[in-house]
């Protein structure tokens, strides 16, 4: 059994706390099986947080670049070292009208080379970022290139927050948004919530919290893996192919979602008329 759960995270749990939970909501009928979600959410943040099971957990690099959804609340004149609502405050700086900030938003759409905060998960010389951080080390973390698809300002939430949605791709810091804004406006910002809507095709909508699932009640929720890979179908039933022997097939090039005998097993590539195995997900 191989599939995925979409488990709306609440705050305060880690994503490593819901992977956990979930080994062990699917022990009793799976027993010991691989679990692992598809991209971290900080503790403070909540919603989609997709959890693999099984051989599904063999999809991570495909959902890794998959496009992102979130509703976030920035505060302005004040930030914290985490540049969240966990860190030490410094104060000072201006509270910016909605109108400035707008207009300084298309700035940070579009390719952008982006600082991760120094509290995250990001390595440098071997040690991860909040490993140094907590050490009061001095360090900078390097720039990474991400994507950002829209960036808007949705409504201004309390005399000194604003709320806005993200659309972007995989490896996005939305804490990092809150300095950047502020800093575009000669001020200091940092996040008081988060909320991640969406995560390639889970949706907030269909997600499910820990509470809900039981070891009794989990196969409910499941998502057969097939059901989120958006390829092609090609019946197989040569036994070449599940050998590991790649040969001619009379099909486009690209990826498909192999079926044998109508029931689901992977994913085949095929390259200049040559079908090869790629992943065995049932």
């Amino acid at each position: 059994m191989t599939g995925f759960l979409n488990i709306d995270k609440q705050c305060g749990d880690t994503s490593t706390y819901v992977v956990n939970r979930v080994k062990g909501l699917v022990r009793k009928k799976l027993g010991k099986t691989a679990c692992g979600h598809l991209g971290t959410l900080d503790p403070l943040a909540s919603g989609v947080l997709p959890v693999g099971i099984g051989n599904a957990t063999r999809l991570f690099d495909y959902f890794l670049q998959k496009e992102k959804r979130y509703i976030a609340r920035f505060r302005f004149g004040a930030t914290t070292d985490t540049l969240d609502g966990e860190g030490k405050v410094e104060t000072g700086g201006r509270i910016p009208t909605a109108r400035e900030i707008e207009e300084v938003l298309p700035r940070f759409v579009g390719y952008i080379e982006q600082y991760p905060p120094k509290f995250s998960a990001r390595c440098l010389g071997g040690k991860r970022g909040y490993e140094l951080a907590r050490k009061g080390e001095e360090f900078e973390l390097p720039p990474k290139r991400v994507e950002v698809k829209s960036l808007a300002l949705r409504e201004q939430t309390a005399p000194d927050e604003f709320e806005f949605s993200i659309v972007c791709g995989g490896g996005t810091y939305i804490r990092s948004f809150s300095r950047d804004i502020a800093s575009a406006l000669g001020t200091l910002g940092y996040t008081t919530s988060l909320r991640r809507t969406a995560s390639g095709i889970f949706s907030e909508e269909s997600a499910v919290p820990l509470s809900v699932l039981t070891p009794e009640n989990f196969e409910k929720y499941l998502i057969p893996t097939d059901m989120v890979l958006p390829f092609a179908v090609m019946e197989v039933n040569d036994d070449r192919y599940y050998n590991g022997l790649a040969y001619p097939v009379d099909e486009a090039d690209g990826t498909y979602k192999i079926y044998r005998e109508g029931a689901f097993y992977g994913t085949g590539v095929v390259e200049g008329g040559i079908l090869r195995p790629d992943k065995k997900l049932c």
